[in-house]
């Protein structure tokens, strides 16, 4: 998730304890005693491992870079290894800014977590939908003052027999001021060659196809016009009949030339034409359905096998897919937001799945990130699996079916976007309890605990606020303790370190406050981990 751009779901909203049964359920009846802040978090960790998310953008990223190094062993990039942060115009990886924060990581002692290979949002979907055909690129104009505003500059006149042409401005244009006019006051029937007005040559790649178009009306109803094209081995259009309306005419050639020109043929019926907003562009082929999604195919491999290869021995875990599911449990689909609001970011690689199958874009991402970096542990990561059983359980029976198609899963992360006084305690238990069931690892990947609304807008917390939150990020951590047994404790990940660079930066939801003093909640995780409370 980005916590700069993307919110997927509600932050508190007011009067969300209404009743007693909703606050038992919750359980945060204790708001104080949460004072040791001795020691370093990794240090009291057990040797589990103890995360941050890091943004360079940020404004004190450079204050809470040593803060990181300091507590935690792991390190998140939570923007610059995303799909649109590293793929380019052109379908090229530019690392740049990932090996800047991969590299200083690392040179503090810190493993790098990536995140993320697979996702709908923050992609080049530019790049993706032209390369894929999805949207076709616009085709170049190959003529030279198509709308006659240079006067005759490219044009040539090849026949007359009588007929005056002219290349002028004025209100008979279709569009701007120029266009050409033709008076032919003599039918050369069956001879529309005898007057005839070429283009200059533009180049053409043999065996293509070229869309040539023209705007054109008449004086009088009952006129004849035709292209052909040239120098050499021409084609022919079928005559066009012209009416006193603006009419556009269009005919699709194969070229045979490396060098071709056409040529408007207006000799056979006495009238005056009027001629404007001619065009020569390749016809852009728009794949099929089977076309579109080879290419989607190939350029989800050629993303996540250079991330994963480029990164081999750098990176050790990745989120190789990224909140995969809605919170009623479905796949998440164009035609299946499930909430989320579409951007020009945004793209479903699940609307064009390889084989066909929607639940299977998954599978592909897991094998490729596999061959990529046999080594590396890969996981699956989805948000509010707290809050939905339903989407607890799909998650649950989606990584069941991936394994079963021979995909690679080592563990799943569960975000935690989380509130303080309206996530339920309940919750948070049966799915720590469901994701254990699967034997693989479970990672929380991206908490943060929101306080309640009376905080939004300030700068610090008031006490009781900062208590809800901290008991609510020891009921986390320690009902992972609990729940999880401590072979498949992967870690913790807090999504962000202090308040103002936090994406919900207005709910106070991180472990230290604008003036990085440690809060509350930071010793509540402390003494969670170190199992004093």
């Amino acid at each position: 998730m980005n916590y700069k751009k993307y919110f997927m779901f509600s932050l508190l909203a007011a009067g969300a304890l209404t009743s007693c049964t909703k606050m038992k359920d919750i359980g945060i009846l204790n708001t104080g005693n949460y004072g040791d802040t001795s020691g370093t978090l990794k240090s009291v960790a057990n040797g589990m491992n103890i995360g941050f998310a890091a943004y360079q953008g940020d404004a004190n990223y450079a204050k809470y870079f040593p803060i990181i190094a300091r507590e935690a062993n792991f390190l998140t990039p939570g923007n610059e290894m995303k799909h649109g942060s590293i793929v380019q115009s052109d379908g090229s990886l530019k690392f740049t800014n990932a090996d800047a924060i991969v590299n200083q990581a690392t040179s503090a002692g810190l493993s790098v977590f990536g995140h993320t290979l697979l996702w709908h949002s923050q992609q080049n979907a530019t790049y993706l939908k032209s390369y894929a055909g999805i949207t076709a690129p616009a085709a170049t104009e190959l003529l030279g003052n198509p709308g006659f505003e240079s006067g005759n500059t490219g044009w040539s006149i090849f026949n007359t027999n009588g007929a005056t042409i002219t290349f002028t401005t004025g209100s008979n244009a279709h569009a701007g001021t120029g266009f050409m006019q033709v008076v032919n006051p003599t039918a050369q029937t069956g001879s529309q060659w005898k007057v005839q007005v070429s283009s200059a040559a533009f180049a053409t790649t043999p065996g293509k196809q070229y869309i040539i178009s023209y705007w054109v009306k008449a004086i009088s109803a009952g006129g004849s016009i035709r292209l052909s094209t040239g120098p050499s081995a021409a084609q022919y259009q079928g005559d066009q009949t012209i009416g006193t309306a603006w009419q556009q005419v269009s005919w699709t050639i194969t070229a045979t030339l490396s060098s071709t020109t056409f040529l408007f043929d207006m000799g056979q019926v006495a009238n005056t034409y009027y001629i404007d907003d001619a065009s020569v562009k390749e016809s852009v082929q728009v794949p099929s359905g089977a076309q579109v999604a080879l290419k989607v195919d190939t350029a989800m491999n050629n993303f996540i096998t250079g991330m994963a290869t480029h990164y081999k021995g750098k990176v050790k875990a990745w989120d190789v897919v990224n909140e995969p599911l809605t919170d009623a449990g479905t796949i998440r689909t164009s035609t299946n937001l499930g909430g989320i609001t579409v951007s020009s970011d945004v793209f479903f690689w699940s609307d064009y799945p390889f084989n066909g199958v929607t639940k299977d874009y998954a599978l592909r991402a897991f094998q490729y990130a596999a061959a990529a970096d046999p080594s590396a542990l890969l996981f699956i990561n989805d948000y509010n699996l707290e809050s939905s059983k339903a989407k607890t359980d799909s998650m649950v029976a989606y990584v069941a079916y991936l394994k079963g198609k021979g995909a690679k899963i080592d563990g799943i992360g569960t975000q935690m976007h989380v509130d303080a006084l309206t996530t339920s305690y309940t919750g948070i238990d049966y799915m720590f309890q469901r994701l254990a069931s699967t034997g693989l690892q479970v990672r929380i990947s991206e908490l943060d605990v929101a306080t309640r609304p009376s905080a939004l807008n300030a700068a610090v917390g008031d006490a009781q606020t900062l208590g809800y939150q901290a008991s609510m990020y020891s009921y986390i951590i320690n009902s992972y303790l609990k729940y999880v047994p401590a072979a498949q404790r992967y870690g913790v990940t807090v999504w962000g370190v202090d308040d103002p660079d936090s994406w919900r930066a207005k709910s106070l939801p991180l472990l230290w406050d604008n003036s990085f003093a440690k809060k509350p909640a930071y010793s509540a995780v402390m003494q969670a981990l170190k199992g004093t409370k």
